[in-house]
């Protein structure tokens, strides 16, 4: 269900249950690219049901759907479709186009050819944890994550979100796990990570299926070399890679996360596994961001004399079995300045 995790902190001034939430979204329903337009986005059913409520709650956590359909023109096929129409013009004409009719006529090459075009949807799923104050996006990049937020903020009155923000970044916290090769208390590091210089050179040394706990990944990092993907996996039941900017990609639940309801799979009708596949998927990941922010020095708390740790700052470190649990999530109020539209 999640293959990808963006968390947001939710601002204290929202509460909007699951119907009002409904009837916000319902305005924005998702409806198809029409002959001219390239892009179009909107709401859909997160079970794929048509006529089914486009926020779904399963054990109390709110699931929306987000589409988004483009239509597709390769950028060699307009600019062949320009040259044409600007050789025909200047033909006609006698004058060969400027820099500005060429502008115009690029835009006309579009739109002549977007009827033409193919279409490509990708979806993209919103989980609210309110109990948790949380809001995560299923993105693979930042600019779609922003794009979602967008149009979420928009659509609900008195929503603030803001990334959330950790006590030691990702980038310092990766770094002292491979040099010492000690990683935090309920985390295993896994065998595939991405090193980037720091330099003007910027080389970039990836490993894939390889062991991560030798002296050559070490002498990598004292070499100014800094970690900005690591894999991870969380007590056995979930892995991850981790990214500089906190972003959890190629979420993965492991096999004996299904164990139990793997047995029952086969007497599941279609709803009843859209349900079991949420209940999974929400309640090992809403225990597994906890434990990541712990091992990244807690949340940060804006505004109470609480400062990021600089780079060259002591880590704390690794958690050891006689350890204190990990801390619950700050309460709301604990976030960064909210987002800025």
């Amino acid at each position: 269900m999640f293959k990808n995790l963006t968390v947001y902190r939710i601002g204290p001034d929202w509460a909007a249950s699951a119907a009002e939430i409904e009837a916000v979204l319902d305005k924005e329903r998702f409806v198809a690219c029409g002959a001219t337009q390239q892009k179009s986005s909107g709401w859909v059913e997160p079970r794929g049901e048509a006529h089914a409520p486009l926020v779904e709650v399963v054990d109390g956590h709110m699931l929306l759907k987000l589409m988004t359909e483009q239509r597709v023109v390769p950028g060699s096929v307009v600019k062949r479709r320009t040259e044409e129409i600007a050789e025909q013009m200047e033909k006609n004409t006698g004058r060969k186009p400027g820099k500005k009719i060429m502008k115009e006529l690029k835009e006309q090459a579009l739109l002549e050819l977007l009827p033409m075009a193919f279409t490509k949807q990708a979806v993209t799923r919103v989980w609210i944890a309110p109990k948790q104050r949380l809001l995560m996006l299923d993105c693979g990049s930042q600019s779609k994550a922003d794009e979602v937020v967008t149009m979420l903020i928009n659509a609900n009155q008195g929503l603030a979100l803001s990334l959330i923000q950790t006590e030691m970044s990702p980038a310092v916290a990766m770094t002292h796990w491979l040099g010492s090769g000690e990683p935090p208390y309920q985390f295993t590091i896994d065998r595939e990570c991405e090193l980037k210089s720091t330099d003007e050179m910027k080389s970039v040394v990836r490993y894939a299926r390889h062991d991560l706990d030798t002296d050559e990944v070490k002498q990598h990092i004292v070499s100014g070399k800094v970690p900005t993907r690591v894999a991870m996996t969380w007590r056995d039941r979930v892995s991850f890679i981790l990214t500089e900017s906190m972003q959890l990609k190629k979420v993965a639940f492991l096999d004996v996360v299904f164990e139990g309801p793997m047995a029952a799979a086969g007497k599941m009708d279609k709803g009843e596994a859209f349900d079991a596949d949420a209940a999974i998927a929400t309640g090992e990941l809403i225990e597994l961001i906890p434990d990541l922010l712990e091992a990244l020095g807690g949340e940060q708390v804006i505004g109470l004399g609480s400062t990021p740790l600089a780079s060259d700052a002591p880590v704390p470190p690794a958690r050891t079995e006689s350890a204190p649990p990990p801390r619950e999530l700050h309460p709301a109020g604990d976030h960064a300045p909210p987002w800025d539209v």
